[in-house]
C-alpha cells in the first residue's frame, strides 16, 4: 500500500515558464503546452551535493501550473462578484510517481499560498476534469475544490472532426474547426472537406472552483454561486460514440461505430 508523502521534504517555488514547459510535453497525459501566468516547481529535498558546489541539489518532481481563464465569461459564470481578473485557472498538474499518495492535493494547496502571496487579488481558482481521459477529479475533491457539474454547464454540445479516420482519427477540436471551415454545420462541412470524415462529441469537462481569500470572502462568494454546488462524481460517465459521413458525389449518409 502506498504512503502518504513526507510533507517535510516537499516544497514549492516559482520556475520560469521554459522548464515547465519541458516537462509538460515530456511528461503531461497531453503533451502540450497551454498559457501560463505562473508556473510553481514542485521539489523533493534530497541529500546528493552538486558536483561543483557542497550545496545540496533538491530534485524537481513536478511542476503546477495556472493561467488566467481562457473563456471570456469564466468569472462571472462563476459570481456576479469576481472580475475576470480575479480568477485563475489551474491548467496544467504534473508530478511524477512514487512521492505518496496524496502528494496532488498536497502540492494543490500549497500551491494556493504562493498565490496568496504572489498574486493577492486572485480570489477564486477554477479547473476542470476531462472525462474523456476517465478523469472524474479525485485529486479537486481531495483538496476540498466545490464541484459545479457538467452538462449542466454546456449550453450546447461541441464536436470534434476527423479526416483521417481509425485508428487513430488525429481529432481536430471543435474549436479549430470552426476557424478552418468556417462553420459547424454538417452540410457546410460536407462542402468544405469533400470526402468521408467522423464526428464525435466532445466530453463535458467537470468543473470545480475552490476560493482562496479571506474566510468572510470565501463564505460571500460562495452564497453568490451561479450554479449549485452537487455531489462530487464518482466517476467520467463519458461514452465515446462516433458517427461517420460518407461524401459520394455531394450526398452523404451517416452513422455510428
Amino acid at each position: 500500500m502506498e504512503e502518504y508523502c513526507n510533507v517535510n521534504k516537499v516544497y514549492l517555488k516559482q520556475i520560469n515558464n521554459k522548464i515547465a514547459k519541458d516537462i509538460i510535453i515530456k511528461y503531461h497525459y497531453t503533451h502540450k503546452w497551454t498559457l501560463c501566468r505562473v508556473a510553481y516547481g514542485i521539489f523533493y529535498k534530497t541529500q546528493e551535493s552538486s558536483l561543483h558546489f557542497n550545496d545540496i541539489v533538491d530534485k524537481l518532481i513536478g511542476c503546477v501550473i495556472y493561467s488566467q481563464p481562457v473563456g471570456r465569461r469564466a468569472a462571472s459564470s462563476l459570481s456576479d462578484l469576481l472580475s475576470k481578473n480575479e480568477v485563475f485557472e489551474l491548467v496544467r498538474l504534473f508530478i511524477h510517481d512514487g512521492y505518496g499518495k496524496n502528494i496532488e492535493s498536497y502540492c494543490i494547496s500549497e500551491s494556493f499560498k504562493h498565490l496568496n502571496r504572489d498574486f493577492p487579488h486572485i480570489k477564486a481558482v477554477v479547473s476542470y476534469a476531462d472525462s474523456e481521459v476517465n478523469h472524474s477529479g479525485i485529486i479537486y475533491q481531495a483538496t476540498g475544490f466545490l464541484y459545479q457539474g457538467s452538462n449542466s454547464l454546456c449550453l450546447m454540445p461541441n464536436y470534434s472532426i476527423s479526416v483521417d479516420g481509425p485508428p487513430n482519427y488525429n481529432w481536430i477540436h471543435s474549436r479549430t474547426v470552426f476557424s478552418k471551415w468556417g462553420s459547424h454545420n454538417i452540410d457546410h462541412l460536407k462542402k468544405r472537406i469533400g470526402k468521408t470524415f467522423w464526428r464525435k462529441k466532445e466530453s463535458s469537462k467537470h468543473r470545480y472552483v475552490k476560493f482562496i481569500s479571506n474566510k468572510v470572502i470565501n463564505k460571500k462568494l460562495k452564497k453568490s454561486l451561479k450554479h449549485p454546488i452537487l455531489p462530487y462524481p464518482k466517476s467520467s460517465n463519458y461514452i465515446e460514440e462516433i458517427q461517420t459521413f460518407e461524401v459520394k458525389n455531394n450526398v452523404y449518409d451517416s452513422f455510428f461505430v
